[in-house]
């Protein structure tokens, strides 16, 4: 007969050796939250993606707290990896900042990284313990990417010109790690993908598939930004001649969905092959992305703004101990996936996080871990927002707006100069001025509209950077 004490001892026993979860980490560049079939866009085909929907936790209100660069994926990348805001760290190095897959590391994990690094090669040693097919940098022609592989010698190996499209490659590398790690320890695998970032060059298959049935344009759809938002000549802006056209928007965004489209088919290569290696059952899969884009909608093209469709971004958790078709829009940042992923791990949580777990929001013990979101964006934007109300404030040029999000979640009715509105304004700008103290943030906000300065960038010169393809150029520059 088996005493109360003889079973509870079994069952302290049989918590302690519980293997730890592993982590997969799935990261896209520049996904829009609102690009997956499963969460109502009936124009892409992503079943990989919707499977995760239907596995696990979809946060519908996920953020990036903005950036300190043009090239927003950098701050992004930085605020993933240490759990801070860019406030509080040098996000082009990472110097002297613990990252989550080194802390892991030293806590019993293997840790594997492949594809885009935007932080330095220092930093991605210190980070990873293994690694192929590594991209640092920003961005590169998707047939063309330069990489490298961490060598036996814990020396990255010279740089050379991958064999396959981007996508492809970085999932091989993820596979090819899947079956063939040491399953003595848990693993957290980081694939950081360059789909959908431009050049939006999707395979012919994906690309001819949208062209045939092209995207309609976005809801917020314009022609061109009627003010100068500090970044109108961006690099990003560039890409598509003003004012935007129907056939030039909706072109690009068929692109830009094959380009998703052939990133998911490679999500569904590397699930399959975790659950060929037994594990799926005991991994945490998370996927997300660095920052949205613009594509059309308020006339941009770009992530150098404070809008809805460049701030947030898709983020879904499966796995172990996580409900199944859960849906969360408690407003969630991307920089809460550091201590969130230590609490999964039992890793204990460093000091200095900015970041929240959300474990207690898909366990049910919490409604959310914010009342509210700070999209600071340089020093020209500075947006807040509350479950329904959105102020932006454009400093350099002393122009506000007022977005109700709740009847007009697209941003394109400013109420900034209606009467009945100013409550929310004078509570909105004190919400501003408390993240401003919180993080240090010294940018002043205006207190007023000054008249803006009309801006028509009609046949604004263009050229094409060094990574755009032959049919690109000749598509979207040549003649225009």
């Amino acid at each position: 007969m088996i005493t109360r004490r003889a079973a509870l001892g079994a069952l302290v026993l049989g918590a302690q050796t519980k293997p730890r979860p592993n982590i997969l980490f799935l990261f896209a560049d520049d996904q829009r939250a609102d690009t997956i079939r499963a969460h109502g866009n009936p124009h892409i085909r992503t079943p990989n993606l919707d499977q995760l929907v239907a596995n696990g936790v979809s946060f519908r209100n996920n953020y990036i707290f903005g950036g300190n660069s043009g090239a927003v994926c950098m701050p992004s990348r930085a605020m993933l990896m240490t759990g801070k805001t860019w406030f509080h760290l040098d996000a082009a190095t990472l110097n002297g900042e613990k990252l989550l897959p080194e802390l892991l590391g030293e806590n019993g994990y293997a840790t594997f990284g492949t594809g885009k690094w935007h932080n330095g090669q220092t930093s991605w040693k210190r980070a990873f313990q293994r690694g192929k097919t590594i991209m640092f940098g920003g961005m590169s022609d998707h047939t063309k990417v330069p990489v490298r592989d961490l060598g036996p010698d814990g020396q990255l190996t010279p740089e050379r010109v991958g064999p396959k499209f981007s996508s492809e490659m970085f999932a091989d590398s993820l596979i090819e790690f899947l079956e063939t790690r040491d399953p003595a320890k848990p693993f957290f695998a980081y694939a950081a993908f360059t789909a959908p970032h431009d050049p939006r060059m999707p395979p012919l298959p994906q690309r001819e598939a949208y062209y045939r049935q092209l995207p309609p344009l976005p809801k917020n759809f314009q022609g061109q930004l009627n003010f100068d938002n500090g970044f109108t000549g961006g690099r990003d802006e560039n890409l598509g001649a003003w004012p935007r056209t129907e056939p030039m928007i909706r072109d690009q965004l068929a692109e830009y969905y094959g380009m998703i489209t052939h990133l998911d088919e490679q999500l569904g290569r590397v699930l399959a092959a975790l659950r060929k290696t037994g594990q799926a059952d005991n991994t945490i899969i998370v996927y997300s992305a660095d920052n949205g884009l613009a594509l059309g909608s308020h006339g941009l093209l770009g992530k150098q703004n404070v809008f809805e469709h460049s701030m947030r971004t898709p983020l879904l958790v499966s796995g172990p101990g996580v409900p199944k078709r859960k849906t969360v829009t408690a407003f969630t940042y991307l920089l809460d996936l550091f201590p969130t992923l230590c609490e999964v791990a039992g890793v204990p949580v460093p000091g200095g996080m900015e970041g929240h777990s959300l474990r207690p929001l898909w366990q049910g013990t919490q409604a959310k871990v914010r009342d509210t979101v700070f999209l600071p964006f340089l020093d020209i934007q500075r947006a807040v927002r509350d479950e329904r109300w959105k102020l932006i404030a454009y400093p350099k040029i002393s122009h506000l707006q007022l977005f109700d999000l709740q009847n007009d979640p697209h941003e394109t009715k400013d109420l900034y100069g209606v009467p009945e509105s100013a409550p929310h304004i004078a509570r909105l700008r004190g919400v501003m001025n408390e993240w401003q103290r919180k993080v240090g943030d010294r940018v002043d906000i205006p207190t007023e509209n000054r008249p803006l300065k009309p801006l028509d960038l009609t046949g604004h010169e263009r050229k094409p950077d060094q990574w755009q393809p032959d049919w690109i150029v000749k598509k979207y520059f040549e003649g225009r």
